[in-house]
């Protein structure tokens, strides 16, 4: 059982307040615990079953504009006394550095709401082992020849606080079970995968909806095709057509626009997408992966529309890189929480016959972002279409363009679901380059 916030809240009140002795004038401490629990199969049989206990400790102190953090596994008092020491000991001699500094007090996060985050369930090894035993049954269909599958279980607790008076954290858990299948014809391997994640154990999907999805997609993709090199339209598995909302968020991060190292650097109320695409962030969905009552330095996290048809309206700002551009945090230090394109007016059908002849992507191969530039190149598989029938799968080619291009000719279909943190719908984009045989 993981640690309650009692424990927990002693640890880092007492962080807090020697460091102030020893001469910090400002700290922030985060004492956090977890506990893991994970089966992996491999062709029906068990493979591995282990358990991981994670009780750390982070402490960041501040004496005026110099700043320096240091952290351990070991919680006793003594080591806690000698780490703190040490860290102010460094943070003396550290240079000074005019932005740094603890998030604004009136931007502190306090719970108002439950998200549900937590669930007590507990779910027992060997009710893991049957519950994979059902998965990897259901995969082996006719041409898998390999499967691997694990199941997760995760249990976690978190204080936070910091010299300004912020005391605060929350449970969360996360049960998680995936699937991988290999396929095999003639000489051609293939493979494949399907997975569940959510917090509460109930919200899972079943067993064999996994294996059976896994082999299926597997085998499909077996004897692919090799095509020519063209500029061709582009659909975007939901698997993939989040990465390019992730692509969004790296380019938007508070770090990368104070660097100047984004192409999306004072596009601030400029169009980017066209006026069919709004993008969220919404960190206080129910049950939600990326749900959270505050960011890492504890600033309350409150719903952003991002892009409002179209117009990029928000950067992602910490407390450090918001200080550099002249802006206030809104909450995002450590990134996104719940991040999402809302869902287009087009059903995922008519989105396949919009084109005569679509390349769709189930794939991607390599991280082929430049965000400084825009550029996007990666390897790729998938299946050619036509009038909306899958024909063929298709191998070894490479797709590209520039995100400055692929965020104006984006379509999207109204099948949106939050299987992840960011989650995107189906995505046509126009006029993509293919590089192939």
């Amino acid at each position: 059982m993981v640690k309650d916030k009692d424990y927990l809240k002693k640890t880092a009140s007492f962080c807090i307040d020697l460091a102030k002795k020893l001469g910090a004038t400002s700290s922030s401490a985060a004492v956090m615990h977890s506990i893991s629990e994970t089966v992996n199969f491999r062709n029906k049989k068990l493979d591995e079953s282990d358990r991981s206990d994670n009780l750390g400790v982070t402490l960041t102190t501040y004496i005026g504009k110099k700043k320096s953090s240091i952290s351990s596994s070991n919680l006793s008092e003594d080591n806690i006394k000698d780490l703190i020491e040490r860290c102010i000991e460094t943070t003396k001699i550290t240079p000074e550095d005019e932005f740094n500094s603890l998030p604004d007090k009136d931007l502190l996060g306090i719970e108002t709401k439950n998200l549900n985050l937590y669930d007590d369930d507990h779910i027992s090894n060997d009710e893991k082992i049957e519950y994979l035993k059902e998965v990897e049954e259901s995969a082996f269909k006719k041409g898998i020849i390999n499967t691997e599958s694990g199941f997760s279980e995760t249990k976690s607790n978190f204080i936070l606080a910091n010299s300004d008076g912020f005391l605060n954290g929350y449970k969360s858990s996360s049960f998680s079970a995936s699937c991988v299948a290999v396929a095999k014809s003639n000489e051609n391997m293939e493979r494949d995968y399907e997975f569940t994640n959510t917090c509460h154990l109930h919200d899972m999907a079943k067993p064999d909806q996994i294996g059976s999805l896994a082999a299926k997609k597997t085998i499909q993709k077996l004897n692919p095709q090799k095509i020519e090199s063209e500029k061709i339209s582009i659909i975007f598995d939901r698997r993939i057509s989040k990465g390019i909302l992730s692509s969004l968020a790296a380019a938007i991060s508070a770090s990368s626009i104070a660097r100047g190292t984004s192409f999306l650097k004072d596009k601030i109320n400029e169009k980017i997408f066209s006026n069919t695409i709004n993008v969220y962030d919404k960190p206080d969905i129910i049950r939600g992966l990326g749900s959270s009552y505050f960011d890492t330095e504890g600033v309350k996290a409150e719903e952003l529309k991002l892009v409002d048809q179209g117009i990029l309206k928000h950067y992602l700002v910490d407390t450090y890189n918001g200080k550099k551009l002249n802006m206030q945090s809104n909450g995002r230090s450590g990134g996104t929480s719940n991040l999402f394109f809302e869902k287009g007016s087009i059903s995922y059908k008519d989105l396949l016959k919009l084109n005569h002849r679509t390349l769709y992507i189930t794939e991607t191969i390599g991280h082929g972002s430049n965000f400084v530039t825009g550029d996007y190149s990666v390897g790729a598989t998938g299946f050619m279409v036509e009038n909306g029938v899958f024909k063929y799968p298709v191998s070894e080619i490479t797709i590209a363009g520039n995100f400055k291009d692929i965020f104006k000719n984006i379509t999207l279909a109204d099948d949106l679901e939050f299987k992840y943190a960011t989650n995107a719908p189906t995505m046509l984009i126009e006029g993509m380059v293919v590089a192939g045989k």
